[in-house]
């Protein structure tokens, strides 16, 4: 029997992994950097997790066998992609297992936003009813304002899709075009950056954090969007210039951001966004629901399967594409 490596982590429901695993594949579960781990490490084919920092060139070479890293996540930013490339092991991420919930979360956030849903809670929660100035409060909805989406993968998709529900219209930007046909059945537009920016009433980024991404929002940026707009962050933290953002939000630059992720995560205690009422904030958890430990389990093992039988494998990124051409 083949045998792979499925990394325990307090976000993976190990029953739904244990339910899922196909007849003759052999799967260790053990917590990464474990003593388990480490000693299944000699025979394993695959491993099955989320990007750790300590997979490194003598991580790679106490897995002598080790066919494919199959994250359980979109992003891999954590990744030490050159040890993976001398290696000679491809890195695949989900496959859009998460697409669905990060899409759906998106839109939370953005409803969240834009009817002040904590601020809501809270005074209703506290006994205020509607607060103690509720002639200074405007609620918004979402029909008939530009949403932007920044980054058209398989979330920017799914987003737009939702978004259109709404009766948005929607205008996106990604360094990957659509062709023309692709953009009028998504109902869709291309944007420049700056003039997605300028033009959106909600600005959503759905990016990999990579190089080209880190702070690809920063100050200049902000200023470009209009003072009533929304930015949502559900992709990376450092795609955005956090301390920029804090700004913008202090000095009403932008209106408001409902942010799923941080620079740090988790972030301190002292962190000038908590303290900010214009702001809804949620712990990394777009992406975790309960229904993508199925869909994440599911193209996980299918993956493995492929490498083990021969084939190439399916959602190698990017970077190490070479690897199985």
């Amino acid at each position: 029997m083949s045998k792979i490596i499925v990394a325990d982590n307090p976000l993976n429901e190990l029953s739904v992994a244990r339910d899922l695993l196909p007849q003759g594949l052999d799967a260790v579960f053990a917590r990464h950097g474990s003593s388990e781990f480490n000693a299944a490490l000699a025979d394993a084919v695959c491993l099955v997790g989320f990007g750790d920092g300590t997979m490194d060139d003598a991580f790679y070479k106490s897995a002598p066998k080790l066919k494919l890293i199959q994250l359980l996540s979109a992003g891999y930013d954590r990744c030490d992609i050159e040890a993976a490339r001398r290696a000679g092991v491809p890195i695949c991420n989900n496959g859009g297992a998460n697409s669905t919930a990060v899409a759906e979360h998106a839109i939370l956030l953005m409803l969240a936003v834009s009817r002040r849903l904590v601020w809501q809670h809270a005074n209703v929660s506290g006994g205020r009813w509607r607060g103690n100035n509720v002639d200074d409060v405007k609620l918004y909805e979402m029909k008939g304002k530009t949403l932007g989406i920044v980054g058209l993968g398989a979330i920017g998709k799914k987003t737009a899709r939702l978004a259109q529900a709404f009766g948005m219209t929607v205008q996106y930007y990604d360094v990957v075009r659509l062709s023309e046909e692709r953009a009028d059945d998504l109902r869709v537009k291309f944007s420049l950056l700056d003039e997605l920016l300028r033009t959106s009433d909600i600005v959503t980024l759905h990016v990999p954090l990579l190089a080209e991404t880190r702070h690809m929002i920063g100050t200049p940026q902000l200023k470009l969007m209009k003072p009533s707009a929304y930015l949502i962050n559900t992709c990376r933290g450092p795609v955005v210039d956090e301390a920029a953002l804090i700004e913008a939000l202090s000095n009403g630059t932008i209106a408001a951001a409902g942010l799923d992720v941080f620079d740090q995560e988790p972030p301190p205690p002292n962190n000038p966004l908590f303290a900010l009422p214009n702001v809804t904030l949620t712990a990394h958890m777009a992406g975790p629901t309960y229904d993508t430990q199925f869909s994440r389990f599911r193209n996980a093992y299918d993956n493995c399967q492929r490498v083990m039988r021969g084939d190439k494998p399916l959602w190698v990124i990017p970077e190490l594409a070479g690897l199985v051409a």
